[in-house]
């Protein structure tokens, strides 16, 4: 297959523009390695790691393992309280990229500036977009309404144009692609390149058990929904029974918490505690008690495939549009 050459493959060394997008407690090591060899690169949330010496035995088996580029995905808000080590680690082993979420990157962006290290920044709107070009991100990943986890609210045939006409560095499209046609389809609107998650779910590699891969191929996109009860940010899950019967909202209580000027901050770090944790028993094992955390692209899923195998259909499809 041939290279597509974006400005995202020019940035990486990579032979398609396709990072397999950061998933808590579902990338890891094996999908990222496999991944790099496949011709495309992966992320992998630093909160995967319970320790930093966990992290820094994984960065050193990529290291190991290839020498294609990976990234690491930081949280930057207050509810990460392990932000300043995980950077660190980051900058220690000069990762070649981060993909900032949640938060302001300033920190991040400073860090990163003597080092080779890129920084990516999820945004939503162009007002953000703006800022974090001005802080010196080198490119923004337009989190669109079909994302999945915590999604935008701007579909992606507005929110690229949009960025693009605001900013002067690379926007990579994040949310609702799961085919070759709509990798195309983004990088006809501006995309350098695509950020894509929910389809490496059901994948042999991914470190979730077989029935989170197996949820992936049996739902579809009218099977997924927004919840709050997860993070305190809206995040999408895949609507199953239980999720129907525990609802999407937070309770009264917890609204009116959130509000309060005093306490918000320790909710927010409480409910994010709180939602991680139940991602945490989903991705090890299924009870009626689950919470799949997904986006609207495992409607293009019907199998569970070798990550190699993956990125070769998108770019076959790719090509034969």
């Amino acid at each position: 297959m041939n290279p597509i050459k974006t400005d995202l493959t020019e940035m990486l060394g990579i032979k398609y523009p396709i990072i397999m997008a950061p998933m808590f407690l579902v990338s890891n090591t094996k999908m990222t390695i496999a991944g790099i060899e496949a011709g495309a690169t992966g992320a992998i949330p630093a909160l995967n790691y319970r320790t930093d010496a966990a992290f820094r035995e994984a960065l050193d088996e990529i290291r190991k393992a290839t020498d294609g580029p990976f990234g690491i995905n930081l949280i930057v808000n207050k509810s990460n309280v392990r932000l300043k080590e995980q950077l660190q680690t980051c900058v220690d082993y000069e990762v070649d990229y981060i993909i900032t979420s949640l938060g302001s990157p300033q920190s991040v962006i400073e860090a990163c500036a003597n080092v080779k290290t890129k920084v990516f920044c999820d945004v939503t709107e162009d007002e953000y977009a703006k800022k974090v070009e001005a802080l010196g991100a080198d490119a923004v990943i337009a989190v669109n309404s079909e994302a999945g986890g915590h999604a935008g609210k701007l579909a992606s045939s507005d929110l690229i144009p949009l960025l693009r006409s605001v900013v002067n560095i690379p926007v990579i499209s994040a949310g609702g692609v799961g085919t070759g046609v709509g990798l195309k389809e983004m990088l006809a609107l501006g995309a350098c390149g695509i950020s894509i998650g929910s389809p490496f779910i059901a994948t042999t590699e991914a470190g979730v058990s077989q029935d989170y891969k197996q949820a992936i191929v049996d739902y579809g996109s009218r099977d997924i929904v927004m919840t709050t009860k997860l993070s305190g940010t809206p995040c999408t899950v895949i609507n199953t029974p239980y999720v129907q019967e525990i609802g999407t909202d937070q309770t009264w209580l917890e609204s009116v918490l959130n509000k309060n000027r005093t306490l918000k901050k320790y909710m927010k770090m409480i409910t994010f505690y709180k939602g991680m944790k139940s991602l945490e028993k989903a991705a090890s094992g299924a009870t009626y008690k689950t919470v799949w955390c997904a986006g609207p692209s495992i409607e293009h899923v019907h199998a569970i495939k070798p990550v190699a195998d993956v990125i070769e259909t998108l770019v076959k499809e790719y090509e034969a549009v």
